[in-house]
C-alpha cells in the first residue's frame, strides 16, 4: 500500500491570522515537510525580506515543537494533527482512492448501504450524492431513459429522478413540456 503514497501527500496554503498579512504554505511529501512563508508588510524594514523555506524530514518535523506551534496557529490544530499522523506513517488510504474507482465499488452496494456510507466522511458524502453515481443507478434500475428524463435530470438531479415514482415523474415531464411549449409559443408570437 505504501507504493500508493508517492510524491505530495498533503498541501495547504493560507494567510496568517489577523493582523498579520503573511502568507504560508505547508507541503508534506513522502519524505519531507516543507514550510514556506512570504512576509507581506508595508513597513520599510520588511521591504527587502525574501520568502523563506524550511525543509525537514518527517522525524525532524515531529521533534520541532516551534514549527508545530506555527502550523497550529496558522492552519489549526486539526491540520497539525493530520500532518503529524502523516509523518508517523498513519495514512488514510480510503481518502486516496480515486473517485472513479470509489464509484465503481459503490455501485456494488445496496441503496441502504450507500446511504450509510455517505454519512461516514465528506469525500464519501460527495461521491454518494454525485449526479454521476445516481445517473448510473437510474440507468441500472430503469428500463429506458428518455431524452425528456435526461433534460429533467439536468434540472433537478439524477438522485431526485431515482426517488420519484413513475406517476410523479410523468407529471413533472408533462409540466416541463407545457412550460417549454409556452415559452416557444411566446417566442413565435413576438414581432
Amino acid at each position: 500500500m505504501a507504493s500508493l503514497l508517492k510524491g505530495t501527500l498533503f498541501e495547504i496554503r493560507a494567510q496568517a491570522p489577523a493582523p498579520s498579512k503573511d502568507y504560508h504554505q505547508l507541503l508534506v511529501t513522502d519524505s519531507e515537510v516543507i514550510w514556506r512563508w512570504w512576509k507581506i508588510s508595508f513597513r520599510s524594514e520588511f521591504r527587502n525580506v525574501h520568502p523563506g523555506e524550511q525543509v525537514n524530514s518527517h522525524q525532524d518535523f515531529l521533534d520541532n515543537y516551534t514549527l508545530q506551534v506555527h502550523i497550529g496557529v496558522i492552519f489549526g490544530n486539526e491540520v497539525l494533527k493530520y500532518v503529524c499522523n502523516l509523518c508517523q506513517h498513519h495514512f488514510d488510504y480510503l481518502d486516496r482512492i480515486p473517485n472513479g474507482l470509489l464509484m465503481y465499488i459503490i455501485l456494488f452496494l445496496d441503496l441502504e448501504d450507500i446511504a450509510r456510507l455517505s454519512q461516514t466522511s465528506r469525500k464519501f458524502e460527495k461521491v454518494c450524492n454525485s449526479d454521476e453515481l445516481w445517473e448510473r443507478l437510474v440507468s441500472r434500475y430503469c428500463d429506458t431513459i428518455t431524452p425528456e428524463m435526461q433534460a429533467l435530470a439536468s434540472e433537478v438531479g439524477w438522485k431526485e429522478i431515482f426517488f420519484t415514482n413513475k406517476l410523479q415523474l410523468q407529471k413533472k415531464i408533462r409540466r416541463r413540456r407545457q412550460k417549454f411549449g409556452d415559452i416557444e409559443e411566446n417566442l413565435t408570437l413576438r414581432p
